[in-house]
């Protein structure tokens, strides 16, 4: 899809503590400051849209709309909310709900699958990490988004999955030098199951990385990721759109 050059993307972050927006240009530039919100204590559809109302009521003049969604969406339908709420969550059409509370047309991916999109180059097998709260991760083939898959929620160990070994609450509990260890698991694995080209490795935890990471791995900073918005407009060959 082309842009025009006068379009601008509203794109939001909805994450299980907060809510955050900004409207991008068509280079991927941000045209205000991140505003953000707290994600209401209940987090139903209705509160969430609520809260995004109350939210982006001062935004004019956007055209698009780019939503990035903690849980696996597919066609902008949420099939897992598991910071949010399955159960409330189940069989939601974002997408839809979302354009017509806005009114504009809208496109609902999973929030690391957005992150994905702004820092990853377009060239080759890219897989893209989230260490922050969890484990978010979004793999793509020249740019254009793979098929999501949830490995946040893969056993990794007998009673731990990826989120549980790696995520916030391990590294509090482990230690920065242990968790060091465990990433660098996590990473050998990483680069057995998937013969990624770039692995990038973003996140507020990845500035805790301590030890050398190979040629084709990078860390970067989620500001990198800011893109991803008007990415998802841009190429058409997106799994899950």
């Amino acid at each position: 899809m082309r842009l025009g050059p006068e379009e601008k993307i509203l794109s939001i972050d909805i994450g299980g503590s907060r809510i955050k927006s900004t409207i991008l240009n068509v280079d991927g530039g941000m045209l205000r400051d991140y505003v953000r919100i707290q994600t209401p204590p209940t987090p139903s559809p209705n509160e969430v849209l609520g809260a995004i109302e109350e939210l982006t009521k001062d935004f004019k003049a956007y055209t698009r709309i780019s939503v990035g969604f903690p849980g696996y969406v597919r066609d902008g339908i949420v099939h897992t909310a598991p910071n949010l709420s399955t159960e409330k969550w189940q069989g939601v059409d974002l997408k839809k709900r979302l354009s017509t509370l806005l009114k504009q047309p809208a496109r609902v991916i999973n929030d690391a699958d957005l992150q994905g999109l702004g820092i990853a180059k377009g060239k080759g097998l890219e897989m893209v990490v989230t260490l922050g709260t969890g484990f978010g991760t979004a793999l793509l083939m020249n740019g254009g988004l793979l098929p999501h898959l949830e490995i946040a929620h893969h056993p990794i160990s007998k009673r731990r999955d990826y989120d549980m070994y790696i995520g916030k609450k391990a590294l509090d509990e482990v230690g920065v030098e242990r968790w060091n260890k465990r990433m660098k698991k996590v990473i050998e694995i990483l680069k057995t199951v998937f013969n990624y080209d770039q692995l990038y490795i973003s996140g507020g935890n990845s500035k805790k990385i301590d030890f050398k990471v190979d040629a084709n791995v990078s860390i970067v900073s989620n500001v990198d990721g800011i893109k991803g918005g008007v990415k998802l407009w841009q190429n058409d060959n997106h799994y899950n759109v």
